[in-house]
């Protein structure tokens, strides 16, 4: 299974009691779909996947496998801190129809996560899983780093096709590549390295950024895939200052807002996230403005 592209990590929309809005949800991917993506993250991060029940993550589970395209992969993030828990959450998801299960280091045991005992825990949902997974890295709500040598060990099993590395290093990327055979997919986390993360191995993105610039991070995939360093670059640093604004200073509320901006809908994160401040809202006004008299698009 390919994973090559981008893949929007799908943020929640709720509605104005605080439910999930599968509608809406719906709707924002009806409008992605002819964007050029690879596919969808369901309950990652950017979906405020700590927020939501189990039974409001298998709906959106659902609600994603039926609202995207044809040839769309879904891949959905099922992590729990317990092994058993992990693995029942993935084969739920595979049920519903999700290609892969996203899955994201166990770290409340911080001490306990050494290398063999997160190796064993991924090659003990790997074996179980009725879905391939994919390895989720996110030191920074974590605090644990998935380092190249367990990497390399976790590329062994048939089942772990690869890696979603959110430390935002470029570096890690190359240390990766390094550790791991070339059929093992490297996706990355942080859409202001995506195109050098790209030039160093990765394969595609899992970005937040792809929930409010989806063909812009898709033309940065294509460009490097044809060879066109300039306009790569040129993409880049246009995306770069809007990740930075955006969701680097604003986080999940940010990125809704802005979202709320362009026309799709990012509606208010959950409790206890608090809804951007006024000025916040004109900050992220002023930014997209400037990005649509920029000039570059993926147009």
């Amino acid at each position: 299974m390919l994973l090559h592209g981008i893949f929007p990590a799908l943020t929640t929309p709720f509605d104005f009691d605080g439910a999930i809005d599968l509608e809406n949800f719906a709707q924002n991917i009806a409008r992605y779909n002819g964007s050029g993506i690879r596919g969808y993250v369901v309950n990652g991060s950017t979906g405020e996947s700590l927020l939501l029940r189990w039974n409001e993550v298998f709906k959106l589970c659902a609600a994603a496998r039926e609202a995207a395209a044809p040839g769309l992969l879904v891949m959905a993030g099922t992590a729990a801190e317990s092994t058993t828990e992990t693995i029942e959450h993935t084969n739920r998801a595979a049920a519903l129809g999700c290609d892969v299960a996203l899955v994201r280091t166990p770290h409340y045991f911080k001490s306990s996560m050494t290398e063999d005992a997160l190796a064993e825990y991924y090659f003990r949902v790997a074996e179980a899983a009725g879905i391939p997974i994919v390895v989720y890295s996110i030191p920074k709500f974590t605090g644990i780093t998935v380092e190249p040598a367990l990497l390399a060990r976790l590329a062994t099993h048939a089942n772990i096709l690869g890696i979603k590395d959110s430390s935002g290093s470029v570096d890690r990327v190359t240390a990766f590549r390094a550790a791991v055979p070339d059929k093992f997919q490297i996706l990355v986390g942080a859409a202001p390295t995506l195109y050098e993360s790209l030039l160093r191995g990765a394969v595609g993105g899992v970005l937040a950024l792809g929930a409010l610039l989806p063909e812009e991070c898709v033309e940065i995939f294509n460009a490097h895939a044809g060879g066109a360093a300039a306009r790569a670059t040129a993409v880049q640093q246009k995306i770069t200052p809007i990740s930075d604004e955006i969701f680097g200073k604003h986080g999940v509320a940010g990125l809704k807002y802005a979202m709320d901006v362009l026309g799709y809908y990012g509606g208010l994160p959950r409790a206890p996230i608090l809804p951007l401040s006024d000025p916040a809202k004109r900050s992220i006004e002023a930014v997209m403005a400037a990005f649509a008299k920029s000039g570059v698009s993926a147009a």
